[in-house]
């Protein structure tokens, strides 16, 4: 019988044997350095390849979805301010546990690796705005590239029937560019993986495992502040439900959540148990899931902003209250485009990571337990989605309590 194994499986068991490979080689790290390392600056040179067209697309895509909800006035108003509000204080919760756990320590990576941008001392509108997008996208300047892909997306929706050869341009160059991440995670993330790691360990030996614990451990925990105190205070406060209850009743979808790392695969035991078992009504349900799974990625925020801090440690950078002020900036704003495709959110890491001029070498070591910290993120999605149902319903009163 022939053992077929999914992208991240493939992805974990390169980092497993690259490591093996590197302890080999730690007597001789110039050989790994010599004639690994290039397949996997390859590697990287593929997502640097696929960042510009990817976010550009997803985001411009992801706001011009969002047509109908000014048809819906409130409830969508309501719905989006919530989802934006979890999502800014789940990556605040993993910058502030990044910056007391400091997971990245224990290595430093050399520093002449770092070409480090940097922002300005105060971001102002003025920075956030480009005046030559087509430069913004050539010099790679993710926040002005977010600023002209949402108000693109948003114009699309206002000109109406007029503007729907435009958003089927970017929604067919966003299909594009999921189906190249494919290809590349598909085929070749595990060579590049391999080829990432061997001469890191080859250079530092053993002590790299440190960080990548840590970094599991940073992410769970960040997870669970999110999942058992900002859910819980924001479904008392809006609702009186006590907290045992919404988790008790959102378990099955939570579970199937964690076991299948899919918001969108998840969705139809999301809306069952929502409605079922949370007493939010149909009407609410119909148009809160679907937006959430589409919009509300506050596991990846939280992600997000660990990994970001996670490589500024490991290259020995301090990054400035400015700079992660824009980390969680961008990473709020991507909340919107993220898609739910294996591996995307790599690609996207990178974009992020080059808002404040971190380079991407982390990238090997993040994507090798990706899957571990992919299941706590969707667990997290998921129950963000209905946590924001049961408010939104409560608000509208639309929510059975009994």
């Amino acid at each position: 019988m022939k053992v077929k194994f999914g992208i991240a499986t493939k992805i974990f068991i390169a980092l497993i044997v690259g490591v093996f490979v590197g302890l080999l080689l730690t007597p001789a790290p110039d050989v790994a350095s010599t004639y690994i390392k290039p397949f996997g600056e390859l590697f990287l040179n593929l997502i640097r390849m696929m960042v510009v067209p990817l976010v550009l697309s997803s985001l411009i895509v992801g706001t011009a979805s969002l047509g109908d909800v000014k048809k819906l006035g409130r409830i969508g108003a309501k719905t989006i301010a919530y989802y934006l509000l979890t999502t800014a204080l789940a990556i605040t919760i993993g910058i502030i546990l990044a910056n007391i756990i400091k997971p990245g320590t224990g290595i430093t990576l050399p520093v002449e690796e770092v070409e480090i941008k940097g922002e300005p001392p105060l971001i102002t509108p003025a920075d956030l705005v480009p005046s030559n997008p087509v430069k913004a996208m050539a010099e790679g300047n993710m926040l002005q590239i977010i600023v002209f892909a949402i108000f693109l997306g948003i114009a699309i929706t206002l000109v109406g029937e007029k503007g729907k050869p435009v958003l089927d341009f970017f929604n067919s160059l966003a299909e594009i560019s999921y189906k190249i991440v494919w290809i590349i995670m598909e085929y070749y993330a595990p060579i590049g993986v391999f080829a990432l790691i061997v001469p890191v360990v080859a250079d530092h030996g053993p002590s790299l495992l440190l960080p990548l614990g840590k970094l599991i451990i940073t992410g769970y925990l960040g997870f669970a502040i999110q999942l058992f105190m900002v859910y819980s205070a924001l479904v008392w406060i809006f609702t009186r439900m006590n907290p045992v209850k919404f988790f008790k009743s959102a378990a099955p979808a939570m579970l199937t959540a964690y076991t299948t790392s899919s918001s969108s695969g998840t969705l139809p035991v999301t809306m069952e148990v929502t409605e079922k078992k949370l007493g939010v009504s149909k009407s609410i349900c119909s148009f809160v899931l679907p937006l959430g799974a589409t919009i509300n990625m506050d596991g990846t925020a939280l992600h997000l902003g660990i990994s970001v801090l996670f490589t500024a440690q490991l290259y020995g950078v301090e990054l400035s209250l400015s700079q992660q002020l824009a980390v969680l900036l961008t990473a709020t704003m991507f909340s919107i485009g993220t898609a739910g495709v294996p591996g995307v959110s790599i690609f996207f890491l990178p974009a992020i990571l080059q808002t404040v001029g971190l380079p991407l070498g982390s990238i090997a070591l993040i994507a090798g337990i990706d899957r571990i910290l992919d299941m706590g993120r969707t667990l997290v999605n998921v129950t963000g989605d209905m946590a924001g149902s049961v408010v939104i319903a409560a608000t509208e009163k639309e929510l059975n309590r009994t």
